[in-house]
This record gives structure tokens, sequence and C-alpha cells, in this order.
């Protein structure tokens, strides 16, 4: 082990009462945040204000990034920035066979560490995460995307809550058991009684590999990193190649943090595929993996569950999220609401609504009676009168991540009636950029070729107004969606107390997280670190939820060693 130039009692005192408000804050759910969502609230006690953040970033541009890992044969890279410029970044390629037993050399003494130090360890790497947040968002913009702001805080704070959040959990399940000695006596009558000295120890699974997205690259990939590293088990991040620059930056941090505290920095490590090399079904069934951390497609996550035998797989895949309209007291609220919803980062959320499933009749609102016709061209209006202004569109939109994406939007058009057509947005900065307004297409959710349409997910700017015979039949419908498609977030709007527990027994029986009635400033895509769980690990859409006690508990194995007294 290296001379440690972070004690126990140096982490202690600067982390110590942020992991037990982290503790109190997922028994009780309430609003908490230890790190800042405003821009402006860096530049202090070492933080990176906007300028520095934004000239780190430029630093790291056209240059190597090294990160001193063994079995580094070579250097690859080819991210472009869905604005348009190359990042011209290359990373180190890994040869597999030295790589992997490095990472394992470490193991032992990250388990003798104990359950509170590695909580502590991971707070001080998310504490060195935050105070580059400017920088992050730089890198998430320029891989994901996402608009500045939304890169920002979806990248920065959201994330390291998420990351949090998963450490708090980690220590909360692995504290469960006694630390130490506990000693056992069981009384035998006239005789003396059998005594036992006992001592349980947390001990890591193995190699955790994490394969990141496209998308949210730090929001889906912190809580699986930090759940295994703090549960004692090395990690290694796989990045989706064309978004590796924030996890890069996570793992250059996680290891410096690691060798300052004591600890072998191989604990945490980065493998770059190179083009075409598809490194990441290899590194998934390699007995060193012992568990996997995937959020993406539904095709590459079944292969997953079904092929990594020797690994503990937790995945995110794709569902088809619906909005069930039966009637609202709040009808311009609604249409907002929803509007929103549809636009924010172009749609390319997990956790976005594909289908509106409005009553063919129509519905009742505090405006009067509105039919099926009128609601889906209000909400067309809506979206078009959020977005009519270019530059509040780019800040809503975003870029598209990717040309499939795209091809997606456009082929959405020829499935129905075309509601809101989509419209080309330019970003005067950066004109090469793909930025495209959401489509709504009207369906009639009685006819098969329609049902192929909205039954399927369409990952980007695409929705569905589905015409349904009731509001009965959009639960049923509702129903099968969630039980064979999965469902990342299902939202409703109704004034019926009856119909809402209609819907709510559908969520509850199919395992499916509810939003109700939102007409403010929450959004049914957006949920909230210690208060929210992002899936429910109970539909097809994903087999985990960030983040519960399950999320982390399977991620170790408590061993036990029995002395005799």
């Amino acid at each position: 082990m290296a001379t440690a130039q972070l004690t126990t009692d140096r982490l202690a005192e600067k982390h110590r009462s942020t992991l037990d408000q982290a503790l109190a804050t997922i028994r009780t759910r309430a609003y908490w945040s230890p790190y800042p969502e405003h821009p402006k609230a860096y530049g202090a006690d070492g933080s990176l204000d906007a300028a520095a953040g934004l000239a780190a970033h430029q630093s790291a541009l056209n240059t190597r990034f090294d990160l001193d890992q063994p079995g580094t044969d070579g250097w690859t890279g080819g991210e472009i920035s869905p604005y348009g410029p190359s990042l011209g970044i290359e990373y180190p390629h890994a040869d597999l066979d030295v790589l992997l037993p490095a990472m394992r050399a470490g193991m032992g003494a990250w388990r003798d560490a104990g359950a509170e130090t590695r909580a502590l360890v991971c707070l001080e790497i998310l504490a060195r995460i935050s105070a580059r947040t400017h920088e992050f968002a730089h890198a998430v913009m320029h891989t994901s995307g996402q608009a500045f702001m939304m890169a920002f805080q979806a990248g920065g704070p959201h994330a390291q809550d998420r990351g949090l959040e998963a450490v708090a959990y980690a220590y909360e399940e692995q504290t469960r058991t006694p630390a130490g000695r506990a000693d056992w006596s069981k009384p035998q009558g006239k005789r003396d009684p059998l005594e036992l000295s006992k001592e349980f120890t947390p001990v890591g699974r193995g190699i955790a590999l994490v394969i990141g997205c496209n998308t949210f690259p730090t929001w889906n990939g912190y809580p699986g990193l930090f759940a295994s590293l703090a549960t004692g088990n090395p990690v290694l991040v796989k990045p989706h190649p064309r978004a590796v620059l924030p996890l890069a930056l996570t793992v250059k941090i996680a290891r410096e943090v690691l060798a300052e505290a004591g600890f072998d920095p191989n604990l945490v490590a980065l493998a770059v595929e190179r083009p075409g090399e598809g490194i990441a079904k290899t590194l998934a069934v390699r007995p060193e993996i012992r568990i996997i951390d995937y959020t993406g497609s539904t095709a590459f996550g079944d292969w997953l569950e079904a092929n990594a035998r020797q690994a503990q797989v937790y995945t995110e895949k794709a569902g088809v999220n619906t909005v069930v309209v039966d009637s609202t007291d709040n009808y311009k609220g609604m249409l907002a609401n929803l509007a929103f919803s549809l636009s924010l980062y172009s749609g390319q959320m997990c956790t976005t609504p594909q289908n509106l499933l409005i009553p063919r009749d129509g519905i009742t609102t505090d405006q009067g009676p509105k039919s099926y016709d009128e609601v889906v061209a209000d909400l067309a209006a809506a979206v078009g009168g959020l977005l009519g202004d270019d530059a509040r569109a780019n800040g809503l939109l975003g870029a598209l991540v990717n040309p499939d994406v795209k091809a997606r939007l456009e082929a959405a058009a020829g499935l129905g009636e075309v509601a809101l057509a989509s419209r080309e947005v330019v970003n005067p900065e950066y004109p090469d950029a793909v930025v495209r307004t959401p489509v709504i297409v009207k369906l009639d959710g009685s006819k098969p070729d329609a049902q192929a349409a909205y039954f399927s997910e369409c990952f980007g700017p695409v929705s569905f107004a589905v015409s349904v015979d009731s509001t009965a039949d959009a639960l049923e419908l509702l129903r099968r969606t969630v039980r064979e498609k999965g469902a990342m977030t299902v939202g409703a709007y109704t004034t019926s107390a009856d119909t809402e527990r209609a819907v709510e027994e559908v969520c509850l029986e199919e395992s499916a997280q509810l939003s109700l009635n939102l007409t403010g400033g929450v959004y049914v895509n957006q949920t909230a670190a210690f208060s929210d769980f992002h899936g429910s690990g109970g539909n097809p859409a994903a087999n985990a939820a960030l983040c519960d006690g399950a999320f982390v508990s399977n991620r170790f194995r408590v061993v036990e060693v029995r002395r005799q007294a």
C-alpha cells in the first residue's frame, strides 16, 4: 500500500457529515443536494469557475489523455461533438490480459479498509469532480449533444447526487451486519455455554464493468461505478466510443484520490475501444468480470443478461413511456408541462413520454370539453410556442446525438397524420449541429399498422398522439405496454378519483413509476436523487432501480470467520 496523503481522519473530517446527511435523506426522501446547481456557485474554494472550466476543457482537446495504466498497448479515440468539432483526444488502449490482473491486485487492501473508509474515499472523488463541474459540463455537452445548462446540471451536480446516493445505500447495506468482533454465547444448562468469537467482513464480488452510454455518460455511469467501488470492487469503465471524455476525466480523478489515500490507483481503470472493436462483448464474458452495469439498447441488454452468466448484471434498457390523458382542471398547465417534457434534450432521454393516450371522444377540462383533435392541436401549438424562438429552442433541444436519431425522426412523419412537423433550428455558435424540433404524429390506436408504430420505442424527438375508445381502453393499453415493452415513466392526467386509483393500480401491479397531474415546474422525465427512484427493476425497461438497497446489496457478500472463544 502506498503512503497515504489523505488519512482516514482527514477524510472523515471533510466528508463524514455529508455521508450522514445522505444516509438521513434516503430515509426521509426529502430534497437535499451538497452539489450546487447554479454555475455562479463555482470559483471559490479551489473549484473552477466558468472561464477556468472552459480553459481546462480546451486544454484537453487534441492531446493524449494519459492515465498511467498498466497494459497500455496503443492509443485510440475519434470523438466528434454533436455540435460539429472533432475533440481530437487519444486515450490509452488496454491489453486486458495485463490490466485486469493489475486491477485485482489492490482488492485486499481495499476490502480491509472497511465500509466507512471506502465511502469517504468515494466522497472525496465526488468532491473533486464537483470542483470541476464547469469542465465536466463542456465534456458532457460535446459528447452527448446536451445544451450547456443541461450538461452542466444533469452531467454535473445531478450525476454527482446519484453517485453519492449509491455510496449511501452501499454504506447502509454493508453496515447492517456489525463490523469487527461479535461475541456469541449459547447457554447449555448446567454445562458451560458454547462460546465463539465471530467476525463479519463485506467482500466485493470482483471486477465491476461499467458500460457507458452516449446520452448521459455521467448521470447513468456514476450509480454503478460508485456502488461497486464503495462495496469493495475494482471498477473498469468502458465508455461509449462517442462519449469517452466525461468518464475518462472521472477515472483520472478517481485514480488520483485512491493513490493519495494509500490505495492502488488501478482499482479504477478505463477501457477505450478501437473503432469497430466491440470490446464490451469481450469484457462482459471474461471470468474476472463479476458485476456489469449497462445503459443502452434492449438488444444488447438482453444479450448481457443471457450471456454474462458469471456476473451480476444491472441493466437499464428501453421502454415505451406513456401518458394517459383523461381530464384536467388545469388545461393550460398540462399542455405547457407536456410540451416541455417532449422538447427537453430533443426527447433523447429514457424517461421522455412517447405515447399520449387520448380518448377519441375527447376530455373534460377547466376550459370546457376538448375533442381529441383539439387536444392534439393545442399540444402542437404549445410545443411550437415553446420552441418558436431559435435561441430558446437551442437551449432546450441541444443537438441530436447521432445520425440514427435523425433517421428515426424523419421516418416518423410517414407513420401517420402529422400534427406537428419537425423543423430545423440553426445554432449560430455551432452551425454544424443537427438541431430539430419534435414531431407529433396522430395514430388511431385501434388499427394494427398504428399499433406497430406506437408499440415500439422510437428514441428521440418523436411522440404519438394515440386515439383510444375510452379511458378504460387507455388503461388496458398502458398495462399491456408496460408489461410487454416496459416503461421508465408513466404519466396521467385526471380529475376523477376513481381513474386516479385505477391508473395507480396498473402501475403498482406492473411496477412502473407514476407521475400524476404534473402542471408546474416538475416534469415526468425528471427524477431527483435521494427521493425519486429511477426505474423500478420490475418491468422490461430495467432490471434495477437507481438507487435502492437491491442495487447495491448483491455487489458484495458477507464472509464470516468464527473462532473458538
